[in-house]
């Protein structure tokens, strides 16, 4: 049986969504910054990959990638069941435990 938050699409606060990990004004500060400090610090100082900052700071790398990607068959390629369906009931039992608050 599905959970509650599941059937009615209600969403997550704003900053309790972990899927998320930059805000849209973490995003405009990183195209700003982009070429003027180096992306390991932008990294750094924003808690997320490199390679993150640089599809934010070029979007052309981005889509590259995503070309790249789908000639090679996708990101099923990574697809792990057990460790998807382990990982689902986790974020439905935080999103749960929001929800109950």
């Amino acid at each position: 049986m599905p959970y509650k938050f599941e059937t009615d699409k209600i969403k997550l606060p704003k900053g309790k969504d972990r899927r998320v990990k930059l805000t849209e004004e973490e995003r405009v500060k990183i195209k700003k910054l982009y070429g003027k400090i180096s992306q390991r610090k932008l990294a750094r100082a924003f808690h997320v990959s490199r390679r993150l900052i640089q599809f934010i700071g070029d979007p052309d790398k981005y889509k590259q990638d995503l070309q790249r990607r789908a000639e090679r068959g996708g990101s099923a390629i990574y697809y792990d069941r057990e460790k998807h369906t382990k990982a689902m009931r986790k974020h439905r039992r935080y999103k749960q435990k929001i929800m109950n608050k």
